[in-house]
């Protein structure tokens, strides 16, 4: 066994910056002993094992190749690709792991990812190769998602490109779907670069919908994320929704996600709702586009463009919402039920034909389940040409600028321009704010340093809301039922000037707005300093 005891100087066998030898003092002590080549096997295998904290040292790259990979392969170069995204599903990737899919190629069933990285090591999905486009994985005819993720933690997924089509609609089908169950927190979890397109779940909600992304965190065991960010995806043509959560969204049961952000996102030809963060804490949602929303959604479905549920704490900022044409809602931003402090400022609001603004408490259900709609504020934002809905629905022309539904509470909104443009018909209803009861009154809601343009007659139902305040707003046009506002103006030598030539808005008000270069597009967001300058004079 000469050969053996000669094998390596233990003095001189780093791992991680750590004498090997002093990480396997007592092994190496037995195998001193022995002087058997198995236990020195046994030594090494720890040495690489999840015990000795070192597992980083020992992670791997693993290769997809859909045209020249070969499943018997053993994936761990580019020369050794494997062929099929499933053999990814046996594996429990670990700190430092990389699962890379050859760029040009196009993966037909279904990613699984489940895996432990660390804050030092992530693990990583990513793209290899420097042709062709990001690889894209196109989800089987029945598949519920493309790419599944699975309690993990420090996993980063980009440049991926994910398709779900099938044959028919399915309840429930998404893009990629995001999943805790039973776990405990998951940390940092990044989707970066992903162009999501042509998934066709159901249209209606209560069917279960279909997504881009979706994200649940479940279980009796606590399950949450600390730590999502979801960035520079595209997703178009998605049906219904864009990206939605799923948590604990009851105040009963209440453990919401923390650091969740969602920035620099397109959303396109998407009917139904944009952003949905629910059962969350401090959510991060800016400089996102949702347009050219698709007119698909059957009467009676309700949606909207960003907007929380069951959450506190959200700030919703420098976006652009417009052409949002669903039979209910169809606003561009809603503060809904169940949510607490919500700060909706600086976005770009156009063309939607429900509205600009949705603050929304149904009142059916109380604490402990429901704490209701408090203290959102909505401030700095620019609505033209919102609230224009052409189509008959249940609701009839409902379309106010701004909707207050059911008992939300000490609402304020103050400094934003609601630029209000002729109707495109005689039906479609005029009206700046209503606000409406359900299970319940709008209380102590706050309406002051804003201005208020139309150009053709308009008014404001208050309904039987209580406490209301108006206070020094700008009324511009012919607006019927002012409520009682003792420093209201009705005249801006400033703001007519600036429309005089263009009473669109769309021109003449972009001294208030700014273009930005995102990695997704361009998009228009409300400058700040311009609009809250305009209203400190």
């Amino acid at each position: 066994m000469k050969l053996v005891t000669s094998f390596f100087p233990i003095q001189t066998i780093p791992l991680k910056g750590i004498l090997f030898a002093r990480l396997n003092n007592k092994l190496f002590r037995q195998w001193g002993k022995t002087k058997s080549l198995t236990f020195l096997l046994v030594i090494l295998f720890n040495a690489c094992s999840p015990s000795t904290g070192y597992l980083t040292s020992c992670s791997h790259t693993y290769y997809l190749d859909a045209t020249a990979g070969n499943d018997n392969n053993q994936g761990t170069s580019p020369e050794e690709a494997w062929k099929s995204l499933s053999k990814i599903q046996s594996l429990d990737l670990k700190a430092g792991d990389k699962v890379l899919l050859k760029k040009g190629e196009i993966f037909t069933g279904e990613l699984h990812i489940k895996g432990t990285g660390t804050p030092e090591k992530q693990i990583i999905i990513d793209a290899y190769g420097d042709k062709g486009n990001n690889p894209c994985i196109v989800g089987y005819d029945n598949s519920l998602y493309a790419v599944y993720v699975y309690n993990s933690t420090y996993l980063t997924i980009q440049n991926l490109e994910i398709i779900n089509t099938g044959k028919e609609r399915l309840p429930n089908r998404t893009g990629i779907k995001v999943h805790l169950k039973n776990y405990g927190t998951a940390h940092s979890i990044l989707l970066k670069g992903l162009y999501i397109h042509d998934v066709n779940g159901s249209l209606v909600k209560k069917e279960g919908g279909g997504s881009g992304i979706y994200i649940v965190n479940e279980g009796e065991k606590t399950s949450i994320f600390d730590g999502l960010t979801i960035e520079d995806c595209t997703i178009r043509r998605c049906e219904r929704n864009a990206m939605i959560w799923w948590g604990y969204s009851t105040r009963d049961f209440w453990y919401p996600n923390r650091n969740v952000v969602v920035r620099n996102n397109l959303i396109e030809e998407v009917p139904g709702d944009g952003i949905v963060p629910i059962g969350c804490d401090g959510a991060l949602i800016e400089y996102n586009i949702m347009r050219n929303c698709t007119d698909l959604l059957p009467d009676g479905e309700y949606a909207a463009g960003i907007w929380p549920w069951s959450c506190d704490n959200t700030l919703i900022q420098y976006n652009e919402v417009s052409d949002h044409k669903a039979p209910g809602d169809a606003q561009g931003y809603d503060s809904d039920n169940n949510c607490n402090n919500t700060i909706i400022q600086y976005n770009y609001s156009h063309d939607n034909e429900g509205g600009f603004l949705l603050i929304c408490d149904t009142g059916e259900s109380v604490m402990p389940e429901n704490i209701g709609t408090n203290n959102t504020i909505i401030r700095g934002n620019i609505s033209i040409n919102d609230g224009n809905r052409t189509q008959l629905t249940k609701s009839g022309y409902f379309s106010p600028s701004i909707h207050i539904a059911g008992p939300a509470k000490k609402t304020m909104i103050y400094n934003n321009i609601i630029h209000v443009n002729k109707k495109k018909a005689p039906e479609v209803q005029r009206c700046l704010l209503s606000i409406t009861p359900s299970y319940g009154d709008a209380d102590s809601t706050t309406v002051r340093d804003n201005l208020f343009y139309v150009s053709e007659t308009s008014e404001f139902h208050l309904g039987t809301s209580t406490n209301n305040l108006f206070q020094n707003n700008y009324y511009l046009g012919d607006i019927l039922n002012i409520p009682k506002d003792k420093t209201a103006r009705f005249e801006n030598e400033t703001y007519e000037n600036m429309i005089r030539n263009d009473l669109s808005g769309f021109e003449s008000l972009k001294p208030f707005l700014r273009m930005i270069n995102i990695p997704t597009g361009r998009i228009t967001t409300v400058d700040k300093e311009a609009i809250d300058s305009f209203f400190k004079k």
